[in-house]
Formats: C-alpha cells, structure tokens, sequence
C-alpha cells in the first residue's frame, strides 16, 4: 500500500504513478497524489487536458482559483485569453494538449474567507509534481511544447531558465532523455496584470506574436 505521506526530504510524486493505462489512468492515480504538502489544501488535482493524438502541448505553471475550483486547467481568465491568442495565431485550442508543471493550486490569502491568493511553487515542489508531467510527455508525445511562462520552463528546462531570454524562438533541447522542439512565451495571467490598457495590448500582441512562432513550427 501506498504511504499518503511523503517525508520532507524526498517529495515525489513517483510512487503514485501507475504502471500502465494511459491518460485516463494517470489521472486517476493523480486525483490521489500525496507527493508534496501541496494537496492538503488544495480542492483537488487538476490534471492536463485534451487530445492524446495532440500535435501541441501547452505547459503552464499551476492551476488557478477557478481551475482548483472545477478541476480543469485554464478555465478561468488566463485560460480565456490563452485560447483567443492561440486562435489568433493559427492554433487550435481544440487539438492542444493542456496542463500545469504543477497539478494542485498553491495559494495565501490573509483571513480564512478572503480571496485566495496565487503563490508560485518552489522548485523542490515542480520537481516532486514532476513525474506527472514527464508521464504526460511520454503518452502524448507532441511535436511541440509550448512552455507558459517562467516556472513552466524552470520545472522542464532547469533553474537557470529565464523566459524573457529565449521567448518567441524555435528551441531544441533533450527532456527526459528525449529530443524535445519548444517555444516559450509568458503566461497569460501576465497580460492580464499589465498595469494599463496599453500594455496589456502590448503584452497580448507580444504572446500572439510568440504563439504565431509556435505554429509556423508545426506547419
């Protein structure tokens, strides 16, 4: 039987993945995961999304507010704008693949009814969430995948990863032992926080024009 709990110098999620049966039996086993402390307050797991024949993936950083909520990623507001840029952009939402380097929502808020707040997850919690999505790459296998900001990057390309420096260019590095082709961009919940008007015209324009990148490299 499976321990529920991880001890603190060696959060996995590795013990929880199943040995066979796809997508579908991957997410069961995720709905159990207790790798990381992140589960305990969390809704529930909110794993990837979409067409296991998907010629695109689209890695995020962690689930929501609201994808905690209904248990699917990209629901909310940034998920709303993800899909009218890769629209945009000549890609269907549709035929993606969709998920989070990080499958439960880690959050603060300072009074037990207030809104809850996003908090970035750590490194050592991308690492131990980890597994899942190397599983994930391994049954889908896409052509491309699309990091969605820093900490998606981080958690497949390493610590040194900074968006700012590679976004909106084809790259081709090896993942999980595996020649992997990439494009990386911010994520959506960043054009959204712009401080005004024009700078979220500005930001949006700019993950179109990365997301434009991503489909001429599948063309």
């Amino acid at each position: 039987m499976v321990s529920t709990k991880a001890p603190e110098d060696a959060y996995t999620a590795e013990p929880f993945l199943p040995d066979r049966g796809g997508l579908p039996a991957l997410r069961r086993a995720a709905a159990e995961c207790r790798g990381c402390p992140l589960h305990r307050d969390a809704t529930q797991t909110v794993f990837g999304v979409g067409d296991r024949n998907a010629r695109v993936m689209l890695v995020g950083e962690q689930p929501g507010d609201q994808e905690d909520r209904q248990g699917k990623p990209f629901v909310g507001p940034a998920g709303r704008l993800l899909d009218r840029a890769l629209e945009e952009a000549g890609l269907d939402p549709a035929k993606a693949y969709v998920t989070n380097a990080v499958k439960h929502f880690k959050f603060t808020r300072a009074e037990p009814r207030k809104r809850r707040i996003h908090k970035a997850p750590t490194l050592r919690e991308m690492t131990a969430c980890g597994p899942w999505l190397a599983a994930e790459l391994a049954v889908v296998e896409p052509e491309l995948i699309v990091l969605l900001g820093a900490s998606a990057g981080k958690a497949l390309l390493g610590s040194s990863f900074r968006v700012g420096e590679v976004r909106g260019t084809l790259l081709e590095r090896e993942i999980h032992g595996r020649p992997r082709k990439l494009v990386a961009t911010v994520h959506p919940s960043s054009v959204l926080r712009a401080r005004d008007d024009a700078d979220r015209e500005a930001a949006y324009a700019g993950l179109v024009s990365d997301l434009k990148v991503a489909a001429r490299a599948l063309s």
